[in-house]
C-alpha cells in the first residue's frame, strides 16, 4: 500500500482496523477535517462495513460471548461479514500516533448521547484512511464531561493474559489514559468544545472501496 494522503471534506476515508496484517475491520466515513495532527470523521445510520463475524453475533445478541471474538483474534482465523450502522450518529477524532480515538455519539433528534474513547494502537495513514487496532478498553463520559467510567477492563486484562497487548503496548495504554483524563478535566484537545452532530444529510453515505481489504 502507498503512503498515506490527505483528505478533502466530505472525501471518504476507510479506517480500518487491522491485526498481524489481516484486516479485523472496515468502515467507510466522510471526513469533517483532516490535519497533520488529527483526522475527524463521521458516521450515521446505513453506513455497511465489513466486520469479523463472531463480533457482528455478539453485537446483535446484546454483547453475548465476547470472549469467542477475543479468542478468534488471539488465533488470528476469523471471517468477515458485512454490517449496517443503526440508530447513532457518530463523529470521531483519530489522533495520529495516539494510543486512543475520541468518539462523540447523536441520536436521531440530533442530541448528544455520550462520550467514547477507544484505546488503540496509533493510528497509521493509508492511501484509503488509516489503519489502527482496538486494543478492547475504553472510557464512557457524559455529554457534559462531567461523570466517566472505564468499560471492558476485564476484556483488556484478559486480552493481556492471551499476549494481545504486550508490556510495551499497556505502557502506552497507561499514560493515554491518565493524558485522555487530564484532557477531559481542562477541556483540552477534542474536548475543547462541545461537539454539533454532523451535517451528514449533505452527503451520500460512503461506501467501501473494492480493494479495502488490501494488504502492502
Amino acid at each position: 500500500m502507498t503512503a498515506g494522503k490527505r483528505f478533502d471534506e466530505g472525501a471518504t476515508a476507510v479506517r480500518r482496523h487491522v491485526w498481524n496484517g489481516k484486516v479485523w475491520s472496515a468502515t467507510p466515513y466522510r471526513v469533517l477535517q483532516d490535519t497533520d495532527e488529527y483526522l475527524v470523521v463521521a458516521g450515521w445510520p446505513g453506513l455497511r462495513s465489513l466486520a469479523c463475524t463472531t463480533w457482528i453475533t455478539s453485537i446483535l445478541n446484546g454483547g453475548s460471548n465476547r470472549d469467542r471474538t477475543i479468542a478468534q483474534l488471539a488465533s488470528g482465523r476469523w471471517e468477515l461479514g458485512w454490517w449496517t450502522w443503526r440508530d447513532t450518529t457518530t463523529r470521531s477524532w483519530y489522533g495520529i500516533g495516539k494510543h486512543f480515538t475520541v468518539r462523540q455519539f447523536f441520536d436521531a433528534e440530533h442530541r448528544p448521547l455520550t462520550w467514547y474513547i477507544d484505546f488503540d494502537l496509533p493510528k497509521a495513514r493509508t492511501r484509503l484512511g488509516i489503519d489502527t487496532f482496538d486494543l478492547l478498553l475504553d472510557l464512557i463520559v457524559e455529554p457534559d464531561l462531567s461523570r466517566r467510567h472505564w468499560k471492558d477492563e476485564d476484556e483488556y486484562r484478559h486480552g493481556r493474559r492471551l499476549g494481545l497487548i504486550d508490556d510495551h503496548v499497556h505502557r502506552h495504554v497507561n499514560a493515554a489514559r491518565e493524558e485522555v483524563v487530564a484532557l477531559i478535566e481542562t477541556r483540552q484537545g477534542p474536548f475543547a468544545s462541545d461537539w454539533s452532530p454532523p451535517a451528514h444529510t449533505l452527503w451520500q453515505t460512503p461506501t467501501l472501496p473494492e480493494d479495502a481489504l488490501e494488504m502492502p
